[in-house]
């Protein structure tokens, strides 16, 4: 049980990994750094907002608007922070 659980963390701490890096690219191609034009730019966008508009679409609708700013995914990893805390500190445990 718990490879499982060690297994779950790891697929936790790489969904903040593709959130942040999908913040980052959507901040590039904001600013005209990359552009979406390119081929791979693209795909690399459409692959990393296919992974992660199923679960920041919720929050989105249940956040007011905020101008420019998309708080969903910053909610989204406090949420993934605070289920890898709780399988921390009260499921570890109790495998042990």
């Amino acid at each position: 049980m718990r490879a499982v659980l060690d297994l779950v963390m790891i697929i936790l701490q790489l969904g903040i990994w593709v959130l942040i890096i999908q913040a980052i690219l959507s901040w590039l191609i904001a600013f005209n750094v990359l552009n979406t034009s390119n081929q791979l730019v693209a795909s690399i966008w459409r692959a990393l907002h296919q992974i992660t508009e199923p679960n920041l679409r919720p929050i989105r609708n249940f956040l007011p608007q905020t101008g420019g700013i998309d708080l969903a995914p910053l909610v989204l990893i406090l949420g993934i922070f605070f289920l890898q805390r709780v399988i921390d500190y009260y499921i570890y445990p109790a495998f042990i």
